[in-house]
């Protein structure tokens, strides 16, 4: 698979190739490019892109967990745009992925043709209720190591608690301690969720291109009320409700992809 240089990292991405638009969808916290791949497969006149963000995925070696960052994670992905000579593209992500996505265009509007935020995790503060789960994931990783932290973990109450309320959650925050590298980039589930992708909801009202917001139901790390208040803040932002994966993760990842390609060919077709 293709990979660039930057900032000292060898980013690994993916990309359908051909002309069409750029479509970036980056993926979420612990994630990788895998993610957004079972999502959405671009249609013609569309082009898919997505990247593993640093200290995820295949991208190497670890970065300097002292600049992980929303900031940091969306210079990276204008990188990419840059050592593909693309000067505008749809930026979008789920979860962690939404908030690089949402900082990028704040930040680089003239560079983002439309913005899809799926499962937003992040409003405009940080360490918000729902992701204390991660940073209590990354104490147990660091206490015991990932293997031995995970039994101590599905042993507490903080995890049953989850799991009484949502399976699918629960689950997302077992994924945090089977990934290969969950030990060495335990940063990030310290760094991330204490940060946030910008600190101020009235710059949201700024955003003047075509929003997509897509929201689920029984997701304690992904709150509904999340997309709603990003979707009623957005100018013009539209909202679709996605099946919850509690329910069926087959349906889930069709609604996705039916969202994004009514929402891409209503803009761009």
């Amino acid at each position: 698979m293709p990979t660039f240089d930057h900032a000292g990292l060898r980013f690994h991405y993916l990309d359908s190739g051909g002309s069409g638009l750029p479509v970036v969808l980056q993926h979420g916290l612990g994630a990788n490019v895998h993610q957004p791949e079972e999502l959405y497969r671009p249609g013609p006149g569309f082009r898919f892109l997505a990247m593993d963000a640093r200290n995820h995925g295949e991208t190497q070696p670890l970065s300097d967990p002292d600049i992980l960052s929303f900031d940091t994670l969306a210079d990276d992905l204008g990188a990419l745009l840059d050592s593909l000579g693309i000067t505008q593209a749809v930026i979008g992500g789920v979860s962690l992925g939404a908030g690089i996505a949402l900082n990028f265009t704040l930040r680089y509007p003239a560079r983002v043709r439309a913005l899809v935020l799926s499962r937003p995790a992040w409003l405009d503060q940080p360490l918000p209720e729902n992701l204390h789960g991660l940073v209590t994931a990354a104490s147990y990783i660091r206490k015991f190591g990932a293997a031995e932290g995970l039994a101590h973990f599905q042993a507490s109450e903080a995890y049953a608690a989850v799991r009484q309320q949502s399976a699918d959650s629960a689950n997302s925050l077992v994924k945090q301690f089977n990934d290969p590298r969950a030990t060495e980039a335990v940063d990030r589930l310290e760094r991330l969720p204490n940060d946030a992708p910008n600190r101020d909801r009235a710059a949201w009202a700024t955003i003047s291109v075509p929003t997509l917001v897509l929201t689920t139901q029984r997701d304690l790390i992904h709150p509904h009320a999340y997309g709603v208040a990003l979707a009623e803040a957005i100018p013009g932002a539209e909202r679709h409700e996605l099946t919850p994966q509690t329910v069926s993760r087959e349906q889930y990842q069709a609604d996705t992809q039916a969202r994004l390609t009514e929402f891409l060919n209503h803009h761009f077709s």
